[in-house]
């Protein structure tokens, strides 16, 4: 096999969540500053330094209460969760293949856990990493170089799989083969490409021949 570890982003990698995180945005844009704010805006940070960053960029001197409205309206919204196109079957693959999965997400543990709840695959991955886990996020290789740490396994011998520019720049910093993925619509194509990735793919079964 090309890749013997294969770590994997969350939100718009392994579960269909950019409706919910767009809508829990719109919410708190709405109810705390009273504005709508392009959608562009209001998902550009999404993947990166986690929801404090992506508020900042809102309204600096409003983060704390944005962050609060946003999770209240977000959390019970992962009732409705549902994996990205073929993924689970992925997953599942990938293991019965003898790859050792992990996960690296901007999501702090306890809404990782939240997601888990629906959709039942924490069991496929040996290592996860939140978000309130590293002092430094993605695009810095830190919360990677965790997850690699805690698998004890090289970063050299790890593909990282995400939807976000942040995601290939971390994978990059961290010595990792850079997957883009084109299906979680957050971030369009040309964002991605502009990031140069090893490899860019649109669908599950893309990834699987890239892997």
């Amino acid at each position: 096999m090309r890749f013997p570890v294969v770590l994997f982003d969350l939100d718009g990698t392994v579960i269909d969540s950019g409706a919910i995180i767009l809508a829990s945005m719109r919410h708190a844009a709405k109810e705390v500053l009273g504005a709508e704010p392009p959608d562009e805006l209001l998902m550009a940070a999404v993947g990166g330094p986690g929801l404090e960053a992506q508020m900042q960029a809102l309204a600096p001197d409003r983060v704390e209460e944005l962050v609060t409205v946003y999770r209240a309206h977000n959390e019970p919204l992962h009732e409705q969760l549902v994996c990205c196109a073929g993924i689970d079957d992925l997953l599942v693959r990938l293991k019965d293949e003898g790859r050792r999965l992990g996960l690296v997400t901007a999501k702090r543990r306890a809404t990782v856990t939240l997601a888990f709840d629906v959709l039942p695959l924490e069991h496929l991955f040996e290592a996860v990493v939140g978000g309130d886990e590293t002092k430094r996020h993605k695009p810095d290789p830190e919360p990677l170089l965790l997850a690699a740490k805690r698998m004890e396994v090289d970063p050299g011998d790890c593909a990282y799989v995400g939807d976000s520019p942040f995601d290939m720049r971390a994978a990059k910093a961290a010595g990792m083969f850079a997957v883009a993925v084109t299906w979680g619509g957050i971030h369009d194509r040309a964002k991605l490409e502009r990031e140069e990735p090893d490899a860019i793919v649109d669908t599950a079964e893309d990834l699987h021949g890239v892997l």
